[in-house]
């Protein structure tokens, strides 16, 4: 099945789909990483977009014959950039790219590291069903608020140097009370860049499985 893409919007952000032809059922948003401060384009082949093409394959191949579609996203630019929070708008304008194509189906964000941040800040966006973090960048005083009434699994290896695998185990505690669930789950001898990629698909497409509910 050939994944295609296109831009949402003259500038970006840019989709790249795969998984149900047609109209889907439901819909994963594969966010990928980037840096703290970068005003760059984001290229087709970088790094951290390339991370996220495994997640699309396993959870295609799962979900297809189910009605999922799959959506690599590519931000308009690398970095988060302070208060611009540049990953946030094009999250937001990838929703309704979603409403507009599928209508009102659940929605599951997925994201690594800068668009793991991405995803629990935009958790509360109408259609969010859940939210995977992957190694995901959280700060001290993140807000939780978001994932109220949404379910919520983070993903760290202890290994991990770039972010915080006790900041995510915070993040899960407090958000024990809106969430309407909220799990840890650690990924043993693994670093940020998830080279233990048939274990962090696993857990993928076992969170897709729970949330929309689909054997």
């Amino acid at each position: 099945m050939a994944e295609w893409t296109w831009a949402v919007g003259a500038d970006g952000p840019w989709v790249s789909a795969d998984g149900a032809p047609g109209r889907a059922r439901g819909v994963v948003l594969l966010l990928h990483g980037g840096e703290v401060v970068d005003d760059s384009a984001t290229g087709t082949w970088d790094a951290s977009v390339l991370r996220m093409l495994p997640f699309g394959w396993a959870l295609r191949n799962w979900g297809a014959a189910r009605g999922l579609a799959v959506w690599r996203v590519r931000f308009r630019v690398r970095g988060w950039n302070g208060r611009r929070a540049d990953p946030t708008h094009d999250v937001a304008v990838v929703m309704e790219e979603v409403r507009r194509l599928h209508g009102d189906v659940p929605v599951i964000l997925m994201g690594h590291s800068m668009g793991g941040r991405a995803a629990l800040l935009r958790a509360g966006d109408p259609g969010v069903r859940g939210v995977l973090g992957l190694a995901p960048w959280i700060e001290p005083g993140d807000p939780v608020e978001g994932v109220r009434g949404r379910h919520l699994l983070i993903a760290h290896a202890a290994g991990d140097v770039h972010t915080s695998a006790r900041e995510s185990r915070r993040f899960v505690e407090r958000a024990r009370g809106p969430a309407a669930s909220a799990d840890f789950v650690g990924v043993a001898l693994d670093a940020h860049p998830m080279l233990r990629v048939r274990r962090w698909n696993e857990v993928a497409v076992a969170f897709a499985a729970g949330v929309l509910g689909w054997a």
